[in-house]
């Protein structure tokens, strides 16, 4: 990798800052995009450095940051109006987007118009915090090139495993135009030459299953996979008697139904578990499947960490919590991927053999329930979900994520 050539911004060392903190304590900014998925990470990694004494800071979008962290949390604003109203304008668009126009919305009119609007706040908090690392997420590309301009350390957050492997395989163009999106940003604030924002030279924290990786092997050793970070508890009002009948349980997790396909294929669940020979508890708002059979449950709100030991399989579209976390409790999946990093979490899934996809536009009952007695019944999807379970139990979690910072700074 080329060496970094800084903007003629001087370095904190260069100006001679002296930190007016005690030298044993040090100071984490996690900078963040407006994802909750990208955010709880940090928040767990931050409670853990902040209970060994240090001092930790967010720098992020008030209004979608702010109501992710704990309450007595410091929040750095990067606030931009223009950049707000345009991805309130182009929501519902992104919903219908997939393959490579996906990609091409994800980078222009998310990452790089995003990046620009927060480095101001994020060299505003560096002036401020003065931060003796900076802990920046892939999506939110202003705190590594802050941290560049400033000669900072830096450590990236990947907060799935989606970032290791190729977005779009078979299309190697695709590779190269992410790297052009970043270098041109970099450019664009003072990086004479530009190197991969998405992965720090200091250290890389991977909030994911090394085993879904393949060979973790073939990284450098500042590449770190730490194991995701378990969600907070959420209200439990499940009915915990609808599970008292001795029978298979499967979760069909479906979220907010956002568009006719995604309605379309809630009802496709549901007729593919009308006749089969098990309980099925649905995630989704009420009406979403129409009449539900006698042998599902539909509930908006699912508290998943309670009812995993509950279930047997999960049915997903491939979120990188709910993949985790069903198998961190050894059980197999079946996933129907619709969008950003789904697909690439699918495959994973399926080449580790610890579950099967089917084609989430294309997919009829009959298949569905083909690929839901399959998990259920073959035992070799169970045994590797049980593999990537002590994948997990081995990975160390927030304390080996915070260990390797203390040691960065």
């Amino acid at each position: 990798m080329s060496r970094i050539r800084r903007a003629a911004m001087p370095s904190l060392a260069e100006m001679g800052v002296v930190p007016f903190h005690d030298p044993g304590v040090r100071r984490f900014l996690f900078v963040v995009p407006p994802l909750p998925g990208h955010v709880e990470p940090t928040v767990a990694l931050g409670a853990e450095l902040a209970r060994r004494g240090h001092q930790v800071a967010w720098a992020g979008h008030p209004g979608s940051v702010k109501p992710l962290l704990e309450p007595t949390a410091r929040l750095f604003p990067t606030r931009d109006k223009g950049f707000t109203a345009r991805l309130a304008r182009s929501r519902d668009a992104r919903l219908t987007l997939r393959g490579p126009a996906a990609l091409r919305f994800r980078w222009e009119d998310f990452i790089v118009p995003l990046g620009h609007g927060m480095v101001p706040g994020v060299e505003a908090a560096v002036e401020q915090f003065r931060p003796d690392v900076i802990v920046s997420d892939q999506q939110a590309p202003a705190g590594a090139v802050v941290a560049l301009r400033h000669g900072l350390p830096w450590a990236t957050s990947a907060s799935t495993s989606a970032a290791f492997a190729p977005a779009l395989p078979g299309l190697p163009k695709v590779d190269g135009w992410v790297t052009a999106q970043l270098a041109g940003f970099q450019r664009a604030h003072g990086l004479e030459d530009p190197v991969d924002l998405r992965f720090s030279d200091h250290l890389v924290l991977g909030f994911s299953a090394a085993a879904l990786i393949g060979d973790p092997e073939r990284f450098p050793g500042h590449v770190v996979f730490v194991g995701p970070v378990p969600r907070r508890p959420s209200v439990d009002d499940f009915p915990w008697e609808w599970l008292e009948a001795p029978a298979p349980t499967v979760l069909v997790s479906l979220g907010a139904l956002h568009s006719p396909a995604e309605e379309r294929f809630a009802r496709i669940a549901g007729d593919a578990v009308r006749e089969l020979g098990l309980r099925a508890v649905f995630g989704t708002p009420p009406g979403g499947i129409g009449a539900p059979p006698t042998n599902v449950l539909v509930r908006e709100h699912v508290p998943l960490p309670r009812l995993l030991p509950h279930l047997s399989a999960v049915l997903t579209h491939g979120g990188h919590d709910t993949v985790c976390e069903t198998l961190a409790h050894g059980l197999p999946l079946v996933v129907a991927p619709v969008r950003d990093d789904e697909p690439v979490l699918a495959r994973q899934v399926a080449a580790t053999g610890a579950g099967v996809t089917v084609r989430f536009a294309r997919v009829q009952a009959d298949e569905l329930r083909k690929a839901l007695t399959a998990v259920l019944s073959d035992q070799t999807y169970r045994s590797a979900a049980r593999r990537i379970q002590s994948s997990l139990a081995a990975a160390g979690g927030v304390a080996e994520a915070a260990d390797r910072l203390e040691k960065l700074a």
